[in-house]
């Protein structure tokens, strides 16, 4: 059985000697990986004592990293601290989630505003001269 942690229980754990993180309502304690990040020390203790996952996910980790990761867990998330992210709730190791569509409007609505302007400036206005 896994030890079972709470938020608050990792939240103690924010220094560089002592550096836990949430990732996937796992937690893992990472000490000894801080010197060893190639994204740098900066990058971890940003996230350290909360729940990492979000951030772990969209810089894009490699399969090896998540391996890596694996001999640093500790345990488990207790279910009143538990985030489900719906994004990355049902991602697989080494999946992406998907990028966000923006709107067709997002294109649409500024393209008309400049052809607005466009039109009254070389059309509409040098008629009224």
């Amino acid at each position: 059985m896994s030890a079972v942690y709470t938020l608050e229980d990792v939240s103690k754990h924010q220094t560089k000697d002592d550096l836990w993180m949430v990732i996937h309502n796992k937690v893992y304690n990472i000490s000894s990986f801080v010197q060893e990040h190639p994204g740098g020390e900066e990058v971890l203790l940003d996230e350290s004592g909360k729940d990492a996952t979000e951030a772990f996910e969209d810089i894009g980790h490699s399969d090896e990293a998540r391996e890596i990761l694996e001999k640093y867990l500790v345990g488990e998330l207790d279910e009143k601290s538990r985030v489900v992210n719906k994004e990355y709730a049902t991602l697989r190791a080494g999946e992406l989630p998907e990028e966000k569509k923006g709107s067709f409007l997002r294109v649409l609505v500024p393209a008309l505003a400049v052809a607005g302007v466009l039109v009254y400036k070389f059309v509409l206005a040098p008629q009224k001269h």
